[in-house]
């Protein structure tokens, strides 16, 4: 029998080596390979030649990395907590059961499933100068229009304003589920409390949900130091580099400079800074929920 259930044991195990395989192969080899490029001198036409931590102190010494990383903080600074407050907005108002707020659920999680180039095409005539969007209300107020795209602290806004309206039906999703999971006694015992709507807000609502949303914030964490693609078609990094995110210095020092080595350093460090960020905010998130 012993020797039966080990059988049993090991042939179990064969319905999970496809995705282990697969896991291998997309994310644990592409990551030591890309820890090994970043310790090598390498580029696309030459055997690499081992230096060490010299590719990291090279990141680190060049201002244009430093910019980009400062970009990239401020934005998900600002882009995350209004991810996280306006989809929890979006899903404490909906969270009935009407045609109504079927229709807006819909209305606002159909932007998530464009892709990034109608969701940019979309906000450059929003913001593109003359005959944009914003240009036109400025005109018609009588006041001079801003040129968002190409004005220094403009453009990460505006780039930070397209993530949002794209993103922002993810969040509201997972929130509305775990709205529905709430029990509806709590709500009940509320009222005959005559507990205000701020209160239950506070301790039944925000509570209840405290890992969602946790979980909301370590996604959108996630997502949004890899900004690449909304920055790359709004505005190419400008003007003078105020828009350029991280993703977009590594793929200009490697596919652009071919500097194999140091945009894998690049790499390496951004992978470091989203797993330092999303420990940081599992264990404070954690500490509020079980204190």
């Amino acid at each position: 029998m012993a020797k039966t259930y080990r059988r049993s044991q090991w042939s179990h195990g064969l319905f999970i080596l496809p995705y282990l395989s697969a896991f291998a192969l997309l994310l644990v080899f592409p990551l030591f390979w890309g820890i090994w490029l970043s310790l090598h001198k390498v580029d696309l036409f030459g055997p690499g030649r081992f230096v060490g931590l010299a590719n990291y102190v090279r990141v680190f010494a060049d201002p244009v990395f430093l910019q980009a990383l400062r970009n990239t903080i401020v934005f998900v600074i600002v882009s995350v907590p209004s991810l996280v407050a306006l989809g929890l907005f979006l899903a404490l108002a909906l969270n009935r059961t009407t045609r109504a707020t079927s229709f807006f659920r819909g209305l606002f999680f159909s932007s998530s499933v464009l892709s990034v180039t109608i969701v940019t095409l979309i906000w450059r005539f929003v913001f593109i100068p003359g005959d944009g969007l914003m240009s036109v209300i400025f005109k018609h107020l009588g006041a001079e229009p801003i040129h968002f795209l190409s004005t220094s602290g403009w453009s990460l806004f505006s780039i930070g304003v397209a993530t949002v309206w794209w993103c922002l039906g993810l969040p509201m999703m997972l929130f509305l589920a775990a709205l529905q999971q709430i029990p509806a006694d709590l709500y009940e015992a509320a009222a005959l409390d005559n507990a205000s709507p701020w209160r239950v807000l506070t301790r039944i609502t925000l509570p209840s949900i405290a890992r969602t949303i946790m979980l909301v914030t370590i996604i959108q964490i996630v997502m949004q130091f890899q900004l690449f693609g909304q920055a790359q078609l709004m505005t190419n990094g400008g003007p003078n580099g105020t828009s350029r995110p991280l993703v977009m210095y590594i793929y200009e020092v490697g596919f652009v400079r071919w500097d194999i080595g140091k945009g894998a350093a690049a790499s390496q460090i951004l992978f470091l800074i989203i797993l330092c960020a999303a420990m940081a905010q599992y264990v404070v998130s954690t500490r509020k929920t079980e204190n």
